[in-house]
């Protein structure tokens, strides 16, 4: 391989072999290093070793590299310290020869050591130059110290005032009364009405706005209203456009549309006002049937009956007139015809 090499004689900056041909700075941490030892003392001083870097486009990643393999090396070092006002500060420390943490701590208080011997010991770092100030002056508290009483209590707040204005002591004696439970149509109600989100999603009522709307739903039930029909009435014809507020409307409903006292027929209850077994009287072979009113034929019977009775005065009147259902009718399409 050839090369040409000609000595600067201006802008050039020294750099030691040992940090040119090092088996383990990558090129740049090199870069770095030499970058800053070529920079005038107030420039270098200045920044961070991070704006030095940012200034080289090394960043990220590869400036965290690049200043661990500094560190690593002996050519970085940092300390950490506690200035005015509680705020840390971070003094770096970049040589271009190898220094251990005694020797850099020599140079950072202004010596300069020839050769420092190698130590294991951990240096401490350079002492600010004014001692730090507290945070923020504090007003003396009012009043003397003294001493805690063990197991005893904290005197009485109220001693000495006037105690006409303080509320009276309850009574640990004496219990609150409990809310009497709701009634059941009120309970029905307050379930139904939590119920209609099930119908509809636009009908969510909490629990506050179902139990203030369960009395007037429960007068629906005391006037004979089952919890079905009440769901129905409240859930069916929905407006098209939605509904802005579900308690708004189920109150609406309820008050708008509140049957009256007699106008709601009840239910029939299952079992009542069947009648009993009786034997019919109609045609064919002996069978029952559950009286209803004061017929005594069933249901089949009588509709038999019905249908011989129709039947038998069709076919009279034919006898009658003589002529025969098709009779009539081919001479009524003759007619139209």
């Amino acid at each position: 391989m050839l090369r040409h090499a000609i000595a600067p004689s201006r802008r050039y900056t020294k750099a030691s072999h040992d940090v040119v041909r090092h088996p383990y700075l990558n090129s740049d941490a090199k870069i770095l290093l030499l970058y800053v030892q070529g920079l005038p003392d107030a420039d270098a001083s200045a920044r961070s070793l991070s704006e030095h870097a940012a200034r080289l486009a090394i960043t990220g990643r590869a400036y965290q590299r690049a200043k661990q393999l500094l560190a690593d090396g002996g050519y970085l070092h940092e300390w950490r310290w506690q200035g005015e006002r509680g705020r840390w500060i971070t003094d770096q420390l970049l040589a271009n020869v190898t220094l251990t943490r005694e020797g850099a701590g020599v140079v950072g208080e202004g010596g300069c050591p020839e050769q420092p011997p190698q130590s294991s010991e951990k240096p401490q770092p350079p002492e600010p130059s004014a001692p730090p100030a507290p945070p923020s002056a504090r007003s003396r508290t009012v009043g003397r110290p003294r001493v805690r009483e063990v197991g005893g209590s904290y005197p009485d707040k109220n001693v000495g005032e006037d105690p006409s204005h303080l509320p009276p002591e309850a009574d640990p004696a004496v219990e609150p009364d409990a809310s009497p439970p709701p009634e059941p149509e009120v309970a029905e109600a307050e379930r139904v009405l939590l119920s209609l989100r099930h119908a509809s999603r636009e009908l969510l009522l909490g629990v506050r706005e179902a139990r203030g709307l369960a009395d007037t739903a429960a007068e629906w039930l005391r006037r004979g209203v089952s919890a079905a029909e009440l769901r129905l009435a409240l859930t069916a014809g929905l407006p098209v456009e939605g509904v802005r507020s579900a308690v708004g409307f189920v109150r609406h409903r309820l008050e708008r549309k509140l049957p009256g006292a007699g106008d709601v027929v009840p239910a029939a209850v299952p079992g009542a006002g069947v009648g009993a077994l009786v034997t019919c009287e109609g045609a064919g072979d002996e069978h029952v049937f559950r009286q209803v009113g004061e017929g005594r034929e069933c249901g089949r019977c009588r509709l038999e009956r019905a249908g011989a009775g129709v039947a038998g005065a069709g076919q009279g009147a034919e006898v009658a007139s003589g002529v025969s259902w098709r009779e009539r009718v081919a001479g009524a399409a003759g007619a139209v015809g």
